[in-house]
């Protein structure tokens, strides 16, 4: 399957929907090959036009998403239409199914251990011993890098989810593909595993399709997410409405 690109706010992102992504990775798990996924939402994308590590990090992924519904609203806005959203939790989901349909092992890296632990023993407990492959806390230094690429790379596992924030995991992924080359889909989950643990609630599927999850994840925790939504949705709106109308010069 040959998936089109669409290319806008200095971001290249796969006009795919749910479906054909998973297709794309159960082939490249049945063909052995590697497949680096990465999604974007609105404040990736505004992160994206300042961090050149973490554009160069995302843009040189196999897939990219469309992960956030600003994001689809923005291409269509832009004549550049997306399919759908694919959201990251929602992906993850699917993938976590696919594995144990096919039997293939997962690896969990990311969030603080008592959270990554749990989400191993609900998986485990829904799915069988079987599933996970290995797993690992989100708390690591830069030197520790190789080493953790290297026991994921060990541990069998044919797909890793990383749930650490951006741009950490963006980063991590890109710079350790090659040691991560047995792994045959490596992507970020960024707050998945807290969702899964029951840490934090998911919005209602209304509110998901209205384009306001944002706005239900800031109600949890206004304190540390004003910022990241209030001023990153702002920055948002000014960089779509700048391309729009006076367009601005990609960054290479």
């Amino acid at each position: 399957m040959t998936a089109r690109k669409i290319h806008m706010l200095n971001t290249q992102i796969h006009n795919l929907d749910m479906e054909q992504t998973l297709a794309l990775v159960d082939q490249a798990i049945a063909d052995r090959k590697q497949i680096h996924h990465v999604a974007v939402n609105a404040g990736k994308i505004v992160k994206m036009q300042s961090d050149a590590e973490l554009r160069e990090s995302v843009n040189n992924s196999d897939l990219i998403n469309a992960d956030g519904q600003a994001v689809i609203w923005a291409s269509k806005f832009l004549n550049q239409p997306l399919k759908e959203r694919v959201a990251g939790i929602d992906l993850m989901g699917k993938l976590v199914e696919l594995a144990h349909q096919k039997n293939y092992k997962i690896y969990l890296f990311g969030a603080k251990e008592d959270v990554v632990s749990k989400v191993v023993s609900i998986y485990k407990e829904k799915y069988g011993e079987d599933l996970v492959a290995g797993y690992r806390n989100g708390y690591f230094s830069k030197q520790d890098e190789p080493q953790i690429a290297a026991d994921i790379a060990a541990s069998g596992a044919q797909i890793l989810f990383v749930a650490i924030t951006s741009p950490i995991k963006e980063n991590f992924l890109y710079q350790n593909r090659e040691a991560l080359a047995a792994v045959n889909m490596i992507m970020g989950v960024g707050g998945s595993f807290d969702v899964v643990a029951g840490v934090t609630k998911r919005a209602p599927l209304w509110m998901q399709n209205s384009g306001l999850e944002w706005f239900y994840r800031f109600l949890q925790e206004p304190g540390r997410m004003w910022k990241r939504y209030l001023v990153g949705n702002f920055k948002f709106i000014v960089l779509v409405l700048t391309e729009k109308f006076r367009g601005k010069p990609e960054k290479k």
